[in-house]
């Protein structure tokens, strides 16, 4: 790999969720990648500006809790719950999964994350999938997305 934006793209919702199985301790992020994050490893906070010691990132592990019910709809809805983020953070904002250790929490508690490694892209097809996965359910809920409103 000779930059951090030639990631391998995981391009199928099952994919997505193989990744999740296989391996613990991972993270999705969602920002304009890793050769803009790495940079300086370390999110600010929107409100203050204050700078966090690490990247805000959102864990993809299955809770114990969730017990034997399907990866997919978990990752499903891991992704979905900040597919907003392009649209409100501008053009080249994307999620990518990355690896890394825990520093502490941001202010929404979301896992703030150093000692990065970048492992792949979530290509768009990932988070229609996650989003048609979410239509499906029963019960209706949203996203994270806060309007003030």
């Amino acid at each position: 790999m000779s930059t951090p934006e030639d990631l391998p793209v995981v391009t199928t919702l099952a994919e997505a969720a193989r990744l999740v199985e296989r391996r613990r301790g991972l993270y999705v992020r969602w920002s304009k990648g890793p050769g803009a994050d790495l940079q300086k490893v370390s999110s600010t906070d929107e409100l203050t500006g204050v700078p966090m010691p690490g990247l805000s990132a959102n864990p993809l592990d299955v809770e114990d809790w969730w017990q034997d019910r399907s990866v997919e709809l978990w990752v499903a809805r891991r992704l979905y719950d900040y597919a907003h983020l392009p649209h409100d953070k501008g053009p080249g904002v994307r999620p990518w999964v990355l690896r890394g250790r825990e520093t502490g929490r941001g202010p929404d508690n979301e896992p703030l994350v150093a000692d990065v490694e970048p492992l792949c892209w979530i290509a768009d097809e990932v988070i229609d999938a996650a989003r048609k996965e979410v239509a499906r359910q029963e019960r209706e809920w949203g996203t994270l997305r806060r309007g003030g409103r």
